[in-house]
C-alpha cells in the first residue's frame, strides 16, 4: 500500500520487522532484559551495529519499499525513530515486566526467545503507523493517527482477499455471492472490472466483513467489539474514500517503478542515432534510426495484463502487485536470464525454485512471497502463469534441459 509520506507499508515491512527482531535479540543477549528500563541507548547502540554487520546480506539490501530504500535502512531509520518517541520503549519494558511477574524470566526457557521477539515487534508495530502517520500529515496538511493509518491498511488487506476470492469465484461461490449480495452461477463482471482499489465497492468490503465469520470462523474487522474501526462501521462513503485515495495515489506514484526509466533508455536511443547521423563523414549516414536488434524482442516479455495478473496474484494470496515488481527486479544481464529470455517470469521463477531451492540468498526481494520469505510454490506460480500445474512443470522442466545443453 502507498500513501504520500510513508515508508513502512508496502511489502517490505515484514523483512524489516524480522531484521529488526533478529538484530534486538542480538542486542537483548548482551544485557538483563529487567534493567531494560535504563538501557535504552545501549539498546539503540547494539542493534544498530548488528544492523550494520548485517547489512551487505542480501535480504538486508533488498527493496523495502518502492522509493528505493532498502531494508537495511528503513530497520535503521525505525530504530533511530525509537530515541526520540521514549514512549514507545516504556511499553516494550512495561510488557516485558509483566510478562516477568507471570512466568518468571521467560527469555531462559525454551521458546522464550519467540516471547520477547514478539513484544519486540509489536513495539515497532505502532512506532511504524506513528512515524507514517506523521509523515502523511506533513505531506499532505490532513489530520491522520496512527488508528487512521491502520485502517488504511485493513482497507488494502480487504481488497486483496476480496480480490483473491474473485480470482477464485468457482472455488469459493457462496462466499463472494455473499459479497456481491446476489446469487453467482457464471463468471461475476466484477471479476474482469476490480482492476484496482479504486474500484472496489465499500458495500463489498462490509459484506466480507459480515461473511468471515460464517467462512473463516472469526468475525470481520468491521464486525468486532473492538473501536480501532469504529469510524468506518456502516460508514461505505468513508471506505470508499480511503480506498480511492489509496488507488488514485497507487496510480499516480506507479511510474517511480520502472517507466520513466524505459523513456529515459529511449531518449538516449534517440541521442545516439542522432550523433551518429551528425557524425557520418559528408553526412552519408541514412537519416534514420537503426532497427532493433531481434535479440532485444527476445529479451521482452509479452505485454502483460496488469489487471489479470492482479487477479491471478490475489488469488493466491501474494501482493497485487507481485508481478510488475518481480519483472522489475530481474537481472537481464545474466548468462541464465538470457538464455531463458523467451519464457515468462513463472516460468523462469519455477526454474531457480528447481535448481536453488526457494530460498537463497541472490533472490531479490521482490521474487519472495512476503508470508513466507521464500520464492512462490510451484502451485502459485502456475496461478501467476494462468497455466495448469502440469503444463507449467513441463515448461519448467523443458527450459532447464535448454540450460544443462548449453552451459559452457
Amino acid at each position: 500500500m502507498r500513501l504520500p509520506g510513508t515508508r513502512y507499508q508496502e511489502h517490505g515491512w515484514e523483512h524489516v520487522r524480522k531484521l529488526l527482531g533478529r538484530c534486538s535479540l542480538q542486542a537483548f543477549a548482551q544485557f538483563d532484559p529487567l534493567t531494560v528500563s535504563a538501557q535504552l541507548a545501549l539498546y539503540i547502540d547494539l542493534t544498530a551495529e548488528a544492523l550494520h554487520d548485517g547489512g551487505r546480506a542480501a535480504r538486508a539490501e533488498a527493496p523495502g519499499n518502492s522509493y528505493g530504500e532498502s531494508v537495511s535502512e528503513l530497520a535503521l531509520g525505525l530504530l533511530y525513530e525509537l530515541q526520540a518517541r521514549p514512549a514507545d520503549w516504556a511499553a516494550l519494558c512495561a510488557a516485558l515486566a509483566g510478562e516477568h511477574a507471570k512466568i518468571g524470566p521467560f527469555w531462559q526457557h525454551p521458546g522464550g526467545e519467540a516471547i520477547l521477539r514478539k513484544k519486540v515487534n509489536d513495539m515497532y508495530a505502532v512506532l511504524r503507523d506513528k512515524v507514517d502517520s506523521d509523515n502523511y500529515q506533513a505531506a499532505c496538511g490532513r489530520p491522520c493517527s496512527p488508528n487512521k493509518m491502520y485502517g488504511y491498511r485493513m482497507l488494502d488487506t480487504a481488497y486483496g482477499e476480496i480480490a483473491r476470492l474473485f480470482g477464485a469465484w468457482q472455488e469459493h461461490r457462496p462466499q463472494v455471492a455473499a459479497i456481491l449480495g446476489r446469487e453467482v452461477e457464471v463468471m461475476p463482471i466484477e471479476v474482469r472490472q476490480m482492476a484496482s482499489i479504486a474500484l472496489c465497492k465499500p458495500e463489498w468490503v462490509m459484506r466480507w466483513s459480515a461473511s468471515l465469520e460464517q467462512f473463516d470462523g472469526a468475525a470481520g474487522p468491521l464486525h468486532t467489539h473492538s473501536k480501532r474501526f469504529a469510524s468506518l462501521k456502516d460508514n461505505p462513503a468513508r471506505i470508499a474514500e480511503m480506498m480511492a485515495e489509496i488507488g488514485d495515489y497507487e496510480e499516480l506514484s506507479s511510474n517511480l517503478d520502472q517507466d520513466w526509466l524505459l523513456d529515459a533508455g529511449e531518449a538516449a536511443d534517440w541521442m545516439e542515432d542522432l550523433w551518429r547521423v551528425m557524425e557520418a563523414p559528408d553526412n552519408s549516414a541514412p537519416d534514420q534510426v537503426l532497427a532493433p536488434r531481434a535479440d532485444e524482442f527476445a529479451e521482452q516479455e509479452p505485454a502483460a495484463d496488469s489487471a489479470a495478473e492482479s487477479l491471478a496474484a490475489a488469488s493466491v494470496s501474494l501482493p497485487p502487485r507481485f508481478m510488475q515488481l518481480a519483472r522489475a527486479a530481474q537481472d537481464k544481464g545474466s548468462w541464465t536470464a538470457r538464455m531463458m529470455a523467451g519464457e515468462t517470469l513463472p516460468v523462469r521463477l519455477a526454474v531457480y525454485l528447481k535448481m536453488l531451492g526457494s530460498a537463497d540468498d541472490t533472490y531479490p526481494g521482490e521474487w519472495l512471497d512476503p508470508a513466507t520469505g521464500e520464492l512462490p510454490t510451484m502451485a502459485q506460480l502456475a496461478a501467476l502463469d494462468r497455466l495448469s500445474l502440469p503444463t507449467l512443470r513441463k515448461r519448467r522442466d523443458a527450459a532447464i534441459a535448454r540450460l544443462l545443453t548449453a552451459a559452457p
